[in-house]
């Protein structure tokens, strides 16, 4: 496996890519809805699904679990490196939550079972000037979110969904999961996390979509 992962750059699907930079610039999906501020279960412009899109970047990287690590790194105490078995030794919790897809679908009730986002914060211990959170993935998918919001009891390193591993094509072995933004903020295929004092706009942010990707004040896009 090659550096960055398996050459995601040159192996994107361009007409995908094109077509959802094109979705930015049209405001395409908005509705203008006022801000509802989550009385409602379902995000203003959103529609119900049963089953579980798979949406990607064209490439879906099979990582073994020999093989497989996972880093911890940038403005932390305590940097780390996990192998699977000991990622997998960490206590785990089951947490159930709403998917929300910028596409316009959401999903109900996912049943999650990983390592908590608090008791990894926990072992690493962030300094006091970290303020954002960069992951990165094994296709070099990045993203990027606030530490505040990643410091959330919600928030998971997910390898289980509704009791079975989570497979390759939803981003297994190990997913993050963040229930209150977009869920392009829960990078698939996670290989390090980094805490940084500077913010660092991942793979579609610098593509016109938010910065943030809060489904209910509906920031799909960059609309400055």
């Amino acid at each position: 496996m090659s550096d960055d992962g398996v050459g995601l750059f040159g192996k994107l699907k361009e007409k995908l890519v094109e077509s959802k930079k094109r979705w930015a610039e049209d405001g395409r999906l908005l509705t203008g809805a006022p801000d509802p501020r989550r009385a409602q279960r379902l995000p203003p412009g959103q529609r119900q699904v049963t089953n579980w899109p798979v949406l990607d970047l064209g490439i879906q990287p099979e990582i073994p679990l020999d093989i497989w690590r996972i880093t911890v790194d940038g403005l932390v105490e305590n940097p780390t490196v996990w192998k699977w078995g000991d990622f997998t030794d960490e206590p785990m919790v089951r947490r159930t939550s709403d998917i929300h897809c910028v596409t316009a679908w959401s999903r109900y009730d996912n049943d999650w079972e990983g390592m908590s986002a608090r008791h990894l914060l926990s072992l690493v211990k962030p300094k006091s000037d970290a303020r954002y959170v960069i992951f990165h993935s094994y296709d070099t998918y990045t993203t990027n979110v606030p530490l505040a919001d990643f410091d959330a009891d919600d928030v998971l390193l997910a390898v289980k969904w509704n009791g079975e591993p989570i497979v390759r094509e939803h981003g297994g072995p190990v997913r993050v999961v963040m229930p209150k933004l977009y869920f392009w903020k829960s990078a698939k295929w996670i290989k390090r996390i980094e805490f940084s004092l500077h913010d660092k706009p991942g793979f579609w942010e610098v593509r016109g979509y938010h910065n943030y990707g809060d489904p209910w004040l509906e920031q799909r896009y960059d609309t400055d």
